[in-house]
């Protein structure tokens, strides 16, 4: 538990890390494995109580952090998405958008801090979970992604996707290629019929959705960077950079308070309430 709790505290301080934007080749299953990767990916995905409150305490903390600090500076903290607009959010909210793979080790690492942070969202701020399409392995969890969340299915398997993969490793990942027949099944674990599961995933609509991600993540990175996971957008104009983990999720908040402000003041003022005939005539 202590090596756990070390681990986890470690994960807020190391700078932030991406997968990259290619497939990468598969690997065996004794290849080497950096040791500090894994521990940290292992105890940030396990479902404890420790894992949950330090999840909570990285949100409160990073809330604070975006309260004392100064204002966010472009190109340091955050890219401007030329034309950008939301994924999938109704006007008058404001969208955080989440580029992330179930295959990707930091995904799996932060998707505690993800999820604690998705909970508290205020009700003017709505989350999207967007899958990455680098190829490979990648497409074929990304239908997964969209074949579940048509089904019904995402509350319940999408941290657990993240556990199978990089905790207990019934998945491969990035080890290997998981055919689409083994991601149905593991799906088949949480009430989904497998022929129907992989249907899902070979449909035109599945593939319709990939693509808009695709092209989406491309948008965000139109400006040169490499695109890499978790990648974060703020209402579909600004991309989070950020040097940590704790520094990336102190720059969502503050670019999200910068949003409600430019909201609040584009807001029409309320027309004042006409006067009741009963009013009217109590005026002296």
């Amino acid at each position: 538990m202590t090596l756990i709790r070390h681990t986890l505290l470690l994960l807020a301080l190391l700078p932030l890390a991406a997968c990259k934007d290619k497939a990468p080749a598969a690997v065996t299953a004794d290849s080497a494995t950096p040791a500090a990767t894994e521990a940290t990916t292992r105890a940030a995905s396990a479902e404890d109580p420790l894992r949950a409150a330090q999840a909570e305490a990285n949100v409160k903390a990073a809330a604070e952090a975006a309260a004392k600090a100064p204002p966010p500076v472009e190109g340091t903290d955050y890219v401007t998405i030329a034309d950008g607009q939301p994924f999938d959010t109704p006007p008058g909210k404001i969208e955080i958008v989440e580029y992330f793979g179930y295959v990707c080790p930091f995904c799996a690492a932060v998707e505690p801090t993800v999820a604690a942070m998705r909970a508290k969202l205020p009700p003017d701020v709505h989350f999207v979970a967007v899958p990455a399409a680098f190829g490979a392995m990648w497409d074929n969890y990304g239908k997964a992604f969209y074949a579940a969340e048509a089904m019904g299915l995402l509350d319940k398997t999408h941290e657990a996707m993240f556990r199978a993969i990089h905790v207990d490793q019934s998945l491969k990942g990035e080890r290997g290629m998981d055919t689409p027949e083994e991601i149905a099944a593991f799906y088949k674990n949480y009430g989904a019929d497998p022929g129907q599961f992989l249907s899902s995933m070979q449909s035109f609509a599945v593939a319709a959705k990939l693509n808009r991600a695709r092209q989406s993540m491309t948008a965000a990175f139109a400006n040169g960077d490499q695109m890499g996971t978790p990648a974060f957008v703020i209402d579909g104009k600004y991309r989070v950079k950020g040097k940590t983990i704790d520094d990336m999720f102190r720059i969502i908040n503050q670019l999200v308070v910068s949003e409600r402000a430019k909201l609040a003041s584009a807001a029409p003022a309320a027309p004042a309430s006409a006067a009741t005939p009963a009013a009217e005539a109590a005026k002296p």
